[in-house]
């Protein structure tokens, strides 16, 4: 195939796009306020770079063996679950991608492509590359469901559910915009606060004003504005004799969240469907929650459910479920918080951030809050596939 004669081509999801990066570029677009001129730009900016290469979806032969690493129909017939007949349904797992959690989804996803197999389904595991020809190629011809196992850029951050949308195959969680406004956790903040989400306070900086001193006072955690999995976090305390960021290694972009410490406990809310699971409270071994935390064995202590007054767990999952469906989240979602237990009843819950993508590896929080509420993690993995939809 001629491929640069392929991008040539016209197509609907052209002839839509154009206009809108046409429109972002115009005055009319300048005089947006900055709210949705940010929203503009997470939904269109992706989409005209994408159209060249979406134009070849439905040319394609089928894909290479090496996109597709394992395929294995289970010798199983159809089976029930959680009260929905699977119908041997074929559901391609992807996993991997290119983002800082590159390593998170390959366990995630060889996890859940076992657990569906267990269930029934026959399964496709595909590693996704930054390759939009390949991974269209590999989802030719196409699969009943995508179970999305990324995380990160690329797999949560609304760029994967445009490629599905426009594909037409049906994806588990959340589609483009709940996917790219809950990655944006700035936008996600200020979303949530119009109605009555706790927020820490913060502001939006520079990469070089935080390299130029002290943008809050200590203590101030500084994160970036669109990373998952605690990646980049640091806390900054009074009289820290260290940098608060190295020039050369903050490779997160020049947008930098800093927001006022708030002291207290980890908890965090996982939701399934319009369902807040229970709360779990994460004890970690290490400084704080981080990334090592999160994933080593043993990096953290999982109390669940939390030993926390019930008023307070209760309204963390008023919030969480909130959060779910005010950011039109879809299957599940995880939300954290800080809980500042030194506050009169639920005066000290402090929203941090949704996860539309939560971890399914050995120690991820949301399948162990389902598991005690015995939901199995094969009839969780079922439940995603059997909830999954387009959304456009």
């Amino acid at each position: 195939m001629n491929v640069t004669a392929a991008f040539k081509c016209e197509s609907p999801l052209q002839q839509v796009a154009a206009p809108r990066v046409a429109f972002l570029n115009g005055v009319h677009f300048d005089a947006c306020g900055p709210l949705i001129r940010r929203l503009h730009r997470i939904l269109w900016e992706s989409w005209g770079r994408l159209t060249p290469y979406l134009a070849l979806s439905r040319k394609l032969p089928d894909g290479p063996a090496e996109m597709a690493t394992r395929h294995r129909a289970s010798a199983n017939g159809g089976t029930v679950v959680m009260g929905m007949e699977n119908r041997s349904k074929h559901v391609a797992v992807l996993l991997g991608g290119w983002s800082a959690e590159r390593e998170v989804s390959l366990v995630s996803g060889a996890r859940i492509a076992e657990a569906l197999e267990s269930k029934g389904y026959k399964v496709t595991c595909i590693d996704v590359q930054r390759d939009l020809a390949g991974l269209v190629a590999a989802l030719t011809p196409h699969p009943d469901v995508i179970f999305n196992a990324l995380h990160g850029k690329g797999g949560e951050d609304g760029l994967i559910q445009g490629v599905l949308e426009y594909l037409g195959v049906p994806y588990t969680h959340s589609g483009v915009m709940a996917s790219a406004v809950a990655m944006d956790k700035a936008l996600t903040k200020r979303i949530l606060a119009t109605v009555g989400m706790p927020v820490a306070d913060g502001v939006i900086a520079t990469k070089e004003q935080v390299l130029a001193g002290h943008v809050l006072p200590p203590p101030y955690v500084v994160k970036p504005v669109d990373e998952g999995s605690s990646v980049g976090v640091r806390i900054v305390r009074e009289n820290d004799n260290f940098t608060v960021l190295e020039e050369d290694s903050w490779v997160y972009g020049r947008r930098v969240l800093v927001e006022k410490f708030i002291p207290g406990r980890e908890l965090t809310v996982g939701v399934m469907g319009d369902r807040a699971l229970t709360v779990t409270e994460i004890v970690p071994r290490t400084a704080f929650y981080d990334y090592e935390a999160k994933y080593a064995d043993g990096g953290s202590i999982h109390v669940c459910p939390a030993e926390i007054p019930a008023d307070v767990a209760e309204e963390a999952k008023r919030l969480a479920l909130l959060a779910h469906q005010v950011l039109g989240c879809s299957g599940v979602s995880r939300t954290d918080f800080r809980w500042d237990d030194s506050k009169p009843g639920t005066a000290g819950l402090c929203f941090l951030e949704t996860n539309t993508q939560p971890g399914f590896t050995p120690t991820s929080l949301l399948p162990e809050q389902a598991a005690s509420l015995g939901i199995s993690y094969a009839d969780l993995c079922a439940w995603i596939v059997e909830h999954a939809r387009c959304h456009a």
